[in-house]
C-alpha cells in the first residue's frame, strides 16, 4: 500500500534527524528553513527532541521579506550583513551544535532587481556568513541539508502545471530521491553509501595528479591538491558519529590545487547566482583562474559573483555523479544545488572544504582555495568522460559518457 503524503513527511523528518544528522543526546541543533516549511520543521523539532537534544533554533526565511528589502531598503543596506548574527552561530557550531538546512528556496526570485544592488547584497552576505561556513565545513560537527518543496519552486520546475499538480509531482520526485519509496529506506542508503565509498576509496588509492574532463565541448584539466582527500556518503566525525550531510547525495568530491585549472568548462545546467538564474555558462580557465566568463542569460551576474575576492575565480571542489544516479535518470532540471548537484559532475567556485584534506596537510601548500563564496556549478552529461593522471603522468580512466568504469 502507497504511503500518503502525511505518512512521507513524518519519515522524511525521521531520516532527517535520525540517520541524516544522527543526533546526539544533550546535542543543540541550528534549523534554517524556509517559511513554508514551518510543518516539517515542527516534525524534526518533535523528532530531535525524541532523540534526545537539548535545544532545538529554528530560523526561517521568507520571499517576501527578502523582495521588501529590495524594494524598499535604503541603497546602504546593501553593503550590509549581520555578521554577528553568523559569528554567533558559528561559535554554537564549534561548540558542538548540529546543523540542518531545508532547501526549497524560489530560484530566480531576485531576477528583476537591480543587479548592482544583488550583486553588493550577495558579497556582503558572503563576507558575514563566512565564520559559519568555515565551522560547517570543518568537519567539527554533523550537519544535513534536507529538501522542501515551496510553491515558487513547484513553479520554476514544472510551469506548464497547475500550482498544485506542480507541488505534488515535485514532492513525489523528492520522496523517491530520498529513498523514502523504497521498504527501508536507511538499508538503501547505507547501500548507495558502500557504492560510493568503494569509488572514492578507489580513486584516493590512485593518488593522482589531476583530472581530464572532455566531452561536449569541455576540454578541462584540473590540478588536484597535494594531499586531497576524496568525500561522500556519510562521513564520521572524530568522536565516532556518523552523519549523511546531504539527503540526496550521489556525489563523490575533493579539492582541487587553485592554481592548476587550464582549458574550457561547458556547464550543462543552469546556475542560481544570488538569487538570479544564469544560462549558457561557459568558462576559460588559465593557471587556475577563470579568465573568460560567458553566459547566454546572467553573464553580469556571474561575473559579479565570480569576482567577489581573489579566490571567487578559482575552484575550491570538484566532484564526480554519475549518469544513472536517480536525480539525472529523473531528466527534471531543479533550480536547485541539493539536486542539480547530484545529478550531474560539477566544480565549485570559491572557497575549499577542510574535510578534503588529509590530516596534517597544510593548506597553503596544497593549493586550498580561500573565499567568501562556494558555489556549485555542473558540468557533467551523458558526454563527458573524465580521466585521472597519476604523478607520473600516467592515464587511469575514471568515467566514460557520463558514467564510473570503477
Amino acid at each position: 500500500m502507497a504511503k500518503g503524503f502525511e505518512e512521507n513527511l513524518d519519515q522524511l523528518a525521521a531520516l532527517c534527524v535520525r540517520f541524516g544528522l544522527n543526533i546526539q543526546p544533550d546535542q543543540e541543533l541550528i534549523l534554517t528553513a524556509p517559511i513554508e516549511a514551518a510543518d516539517l520543521v515542527n516534525r524534526i523539532t518533535a523528532e530531535a527532541y525524541k532523540a534526545g537534544a537539548r535545544h532545538v533554533l529554528p530560523l526561517f526565511a521568507d520571499d517576501a521579506a527578502v523582495l521588501a528589502r529590495f524594494e524598499h531598503g535604503a541603497d546602504d543596506v546593501f553593503d550590509y550583513a549581520p555578521k554577528w548574527l553568523y559569528e554567533a552561530l558559528g561559535q554554537a557550531l564549534k561548540g558542538g551544535a548540529a546543523r540542518l538546512a531545508i532547501a526549497g528556496n524560489t530560484p530566480g526570485l531576485l531576477a528583476g532587481q537591480d543587479a548592482d544592488k544583488v550583486a553588493r547584497s550577495a558579497r556582503a552576505q558572503s563576507v558575514a556568513y563566512r565564520p559559519f561556513l568555515d565551522a560547517i565545513t570543518s568537519g567539527a560537527t554533523n550537519w544535513n541539508i534536507i529538501p522542501f518543496v515551496t510553491p515558487g519552486w513547484a513553479a520554476q520546475v514544472f510551469p506548464d502545471l497547475a500550482p498544485q499538480d506542480a507541488i505534488a509531482k515535485l514532492w513525489d520526485l523528492i520522496f523517491k530521491a530520498t529513498r523514502l519509496d523504497q521498504p527501508d529506506p536507511v538499508a538503501a542508503w547505507e547501500e548507495n553509501f558502500a557504492t560510493l565509498t568503494h569509488r572514492l576509496n578507489h580513486l584516493q588509492g590512485l593518488n593522482l595528479s589531476a583530472l581530464h574532463f572532455q566531452g561536449g565541448g569541455t576540454d578541462l584539466t584540473l590540478g588536484l591538491a597535494k594531499g586531497h582527500k576524496w568525500a561522500g556518503g556519510g562521513m564520521t566525525l572524530e568522536n565516532g558519529t556518523r552523519y549523511a550531510p546531504n539527503l540526496p547525495t550521489e556525489e563523490i568530491f575533493t579539492m582541487p590545487d587553485k592554481n592548476r585549472a587550464d582549458g574550457r568548462a561547458v556547464f550543462t545546467k543552469p546556475a542560481v547566482i544570488s538569487g538570479s538564474i544564469v544560462e549558457g555558462l561557459v568558462v576559460t580557465f588559465q593557471g587556475g583562474k577563470a579568465v573568460k566568463i560567458e553566459a547566454t542569460k546572467g553573464q553580469d551576474i556571474a561575473q559579479s559573483h565570480f569576482t567577489t575576492d581573489e579566490g571567487a575565480s578559482r575552484l575550491g571542489e570538484v566532484a564526480l555523479v554519475a549518469q544513472t544516479s536517480p536525480i539525472a535518470q529523473s531528466g527534471v532540471l531543479y533550480y536547485n544545488t541539493l539536486f542539480d548537484e547530484n545529478a550531474a559532475s560539477h566544480i565549485a567556485f570559491g572557497n575549499s572544504y577542510a574535510m578534503n584534506l588529509m590530516p596534517g596537510a597544510d593548506r597553503t601548500q596544497a593549493g586550498a582555495n580561500e573565499s567568501q563564496i562556494h558555489m556549485d556549478c555542473m558540468i557533467g552529461s551523458d558526454q563527458i568522460s573524465v580521466t585521472g593522471i597519476g604523478q607520473d603522468g600516467s592515464r587511469h580512466p575514471v568515467m566514460e559518457n557520463g558514467e564510473f568504469l570503477i
